[in-house]
């Protein structure tokens, strides 16, 4: 039957689910003793907590072990307290490529191409909107804030820009979405290079020699693109694609029980992400001193945007309380933040939607891989806050007109940054070009930039859960009419979850 599996579910079709808790397990099965309450807690969410706990431990040890020595710690040597956490985030990294892949396929082969194109409508209107949002919302509080009119430019040191134009950068985001060689794609992206030429003017860029070459690095979009036409394909030959289509679910299916398996490392990998780079970083007290407002002022517009702002949107179209939702989400937050990758908390955030939350599978798989990858929200709202910030403290004003442009070109440039670590500062020489802002200035927040990265990472899974629970509301009525086949088959993929084959919705 393709009655309630969770507790989560809220309605399916007519019948009204009782919430004896917000963790998955069957009503009946519960031990009314408060012992027994309070086992039923920790089995069911034991993996978040460790992994929070990760995060936490991994703070206190390498202040620790920072603390233990004047002279610091070596390169070599922070190399292998980071060992462990490279292991980890290798192992989610090589899960990136075969599940948004197969996810995307089996996800919109399985549906009727109309309700795809809501689902794809509705989707890229909410990554709209909650980034639009997110740039306002940060060009608000850094000219309220004004975190750059004491900052003392001779505290930093300058670095050599990377040489690049918005017109290159727009052109090879587009050039991306359109790969000519899959194979290519999996492990490279087109990147636009100019140098001096001979004939080049020395401050005009738009005269210096262009080079096509390529960057190590897979390219998340264009395979995106490519799997959601691929898709659409399968699901239109109906019978004559349905061998094909199987083997993608199939492979999806395998890949999120791998998933299962390689989360149940995430505490230990977490904890000597978090524990290498904080003693790897100069003194924290020094560069809090230093930028300490631009820090306070990126990190307040994170946490209105992230648990204010978004989760706002969720309730004005759920009607449900956003904030149980995301406490769902707390082990893929804690990845987030210690993977520094929304691309590598992928498989952990699918997991925790399916399992925690009760979304459609082919909602998830759908939206979620779309997300990790278009729907930056923290980046959009860090690179319109960090080109304000360095304008005030080169005591450059800006025009309405200005602050126009960088909130187009900030959400522009958010799309453009792959879910990689510190992508955000690729694209940000995008947004000081808009504004005539000397790229080498972003040597200004570089001191701070790993710890901000991690946040935002964070607001960014955020964004994207909570557009797949909106989608998945918005959508549902379509998804019930539609045969259940594809949700159930990868339904029973719980694998290393608790009661995985009882804790998913097959219907909304």
């Amino acid at each position: 039957l393709d009655i309630i599996r969770s507790p989560l579910s809220g309605v399916d079709g007519e019948t009204k689910v009782e919430r004896t808790s917000y963790y998955p397990q069957e009503p009946e099965r519960l031990d009314s003793t408060t012992l027994g309450k309070i086992m039923v807690f920790l089995r069911h969410n034991a993996l978040t907590m460790m992994t929070v706990s990760g995060v936490i431990f991994g703070i206190v040890l390498g202040l620790i072990l920072k603390s233990s020595r004047n002279g610091g710690w070596t390169e070599r040597e922070i190399m292998y307290i980071n060992y462990i956490g490279e292991l980890f985030l290798r192992m989610l990294k090589s899960l990136i490529l075969p599940l948004i892949m197969a996810s995307l396929i089996s996800a919109i082969g399985s549906l009727d191409f109309s309700l795809s194109k809501k689902i794809g409508s509705r989707s890229v209107i909410y990554y709209m909107l909650t980034t639009i949002s997110a740039v306002i919302l940060g060009i608000i509080l850094v000219v309220s804030i004004q975190p750059g009119t004491k900052q003392n430019r001779e505290q930093t040191n300058d670095r050599a820009p990377r040489n690049v134009t918005t017109v290159d950068t727009l052109m090879d985001l587009i050039r991306n979405m359109f790969p000519p060689n899959l194979v290519e794609a999996c492990i490279a992206q087109h990147q636009t290079k100019i140098e001096m030429g001979i004939n080049s003017t020395f401050g005009d860029k738009y005269t210096w020699k262009i080079i096509p070459s390529t960057e190590s690095g897979t390219n998340i979009l264009g395979l995106v693109v490519f799997s959601t036409i691929l898709g659409i394909a399968l699901g239109k030959m109906e019978d004559r694609g349905k061998p094909l289509l199987n083997f993608f679910e199939t492979l999806s299916t395998a890949m999120m029980i791998i998933t299962n398996w390689v989360v149940w490392l995430s505490p230990v990998g977490v904890l000597f992400l978090v524990a290498s780079k904080i003693v790897e970083m100069e003194s924290l007290g020094d560069v809090i001193q230093q930028l300490g407002m631009y820090f306070l002022t990126v990190i307040l517009g994170l946490c209105i945007h992230g648990f204010l702002v978004l989760p706002l949107i969720y309730f004005l179209f759920t009607r449900k309380n956003p904030f149980v939702y995301v406490s769902n989400m707390a082990q893929a937050m804690a990845t987030a933040f210690g993977t520094s990758s929304s691309s590598a908390t992928l498989p952990v955030a699918i997991a925790c939607l399916e399992e925690r939350n009760g979304i459609d599978p082919r909602v998830t798989r759908f939206v979620m891989p779309i997300g990790a990858t278009i729907n930056m929200d923290g980046t959009a709202l860090y690179e319109a806050v960090a080109a304000i910030f360095i304008a005030q403290v080169r005591h450059y004003t800006l025009s309405f007109g200005q602050l126009a442009a960088i909130s187009i070109t900030a959400t522009a440039a958010s799309i453009g940054a792959a879910g990689i670590p510190q992508a955000g500062l690729v694209t940000m020489v995008m947004v000081l070009d808009t504004v005539g802002l000397p790229s080498g200035d972003i040597s200004l927040i570089l001191a701070i930039d790993w710890l901000l990265d991690r946040c935002r990472t964070t607001v960014n899974v955020v964004g994207d859960s909570l557009g797949a629970g909106i989608v998945n509301h918005l959508s549902r009525n379509e998804l019930a009419a539609l045969p259940h086949h594809t949700s159930q088959s990868q339904n029973g993929a719980g694998g290393g979850g608790a009661g995985a084959g009882d804790n998913h919705t097959s219907s909304i």
